[in-house]
């Protein structure tokens, strides 16, 4: 039987960049956004706070873009402030590139195994599916959706008792499947 595990995010990442008041490299994103227009054009951004000193940057998500060209319900959720188009966003690769800016999931996200039932089997096949682009390590979800340390694992993958298409000792942001055997 195939068990389905899930990689959720639990909030938003922290966005590593520079601060130009304290230079600390951390910041944080809640979701708020500006939008400026000017005439007919519009600009907007995603508003982040230094986890240094609190000071405030923006993140480029739209600039001098004509009015009529910006779908309605975009513009709905960025004045109301929708974190999940502000989570949406910043796994979009275009605006990370374009704002120099990557993110860090270390606490923002969980596994969800759907209960401990598949513990007690000879054999496990699981499916792994991210609910958002999060890098973790194969390793590291298995041990801690089977209760086992990363060191046993990677032991367990050595001698082939765990097996699985994707390389186990690099990060994926991808579904994957992994047969375990006991």
């Amino acid at each position: 039987m195939l068990n389905s595990w899930v990689v959720m995010p639990t909030c938003l990442p922290t966005v590593l960049r520079r601060c130009h008041a304290c230079a600390s490299g951390r910041f944080r994103a809640d979701g708020r956004f500006r939008v400026n227009a000017n005439h007919k054009l519009l600009d907007a951004w995603l508003l982040v706070l230094c986890a240094g000193c609190g000071d405030t940057a923006k993140i480029t998500i739209l600039e001098r873009v004509h009015v009529r060209s910006v779908r309605p319900e975009l513009l709905d959720r960025m004045h109301g402030n929708d974190p999940g188009l502000a989570a949406e966003l910043l796994q979009d690769p275009v605006v990370r590139r374009r704002s120099r800016i990557a993110l860090d999931w270390e606490g923002a996200w969980r596994l969800d195994t759907g209960g401990s039932d598949h513990l007690d089997r000879e054999v496990i096949d699981v499916a792994v599916r991210f609910a958002a682009r999060i890098p973790v390590r194969p390793v590291r979800l298995i041990a801690e959706g089977c209760g086992l340390s990363r060191a046993e694992v990677e032991r367990l993958a050595a001698e082939g008792t765990v097996v699985s298409a994707v390389r186990l000792s690099g990060k994926v942001s991808g579904d994957f499947t992994f047969t375990l055997k006991r």
